[in-house]
């Protein structure tokens, strides 16, 4: 699986690496770090990244099949 934030969308609440902060970092203003390209979601953190994506309240955060 592939994870992918839309940093046009992006608004910069913090849910995603609040949920899952060995999956998603952030900048100093409170951005996640990797946007606007698919990164891998290791295995074991599938769950928690499809549970990172229903929470996003602008619908900023993707997830793809390989």
């Amino acid at each position: 699986m592939k994870l992918r934030i839309d940093g046009d969308v992006c608004m910069g609440h913090g849910r995603c690496y609040t949920i899952a902060p060995d999956l998603v970092t952030y900048d100093d203003e409170g951005f996640p770090l990797i946007r606007d390209e698919l990164f891998a979601v290791p295995d074991d953190l599938v769950a928690t990244a499809e549970e990172v994506v229903a929470t996003c309240p602008e619908e900023a955060i993707s997830l793809f099949d390989e």
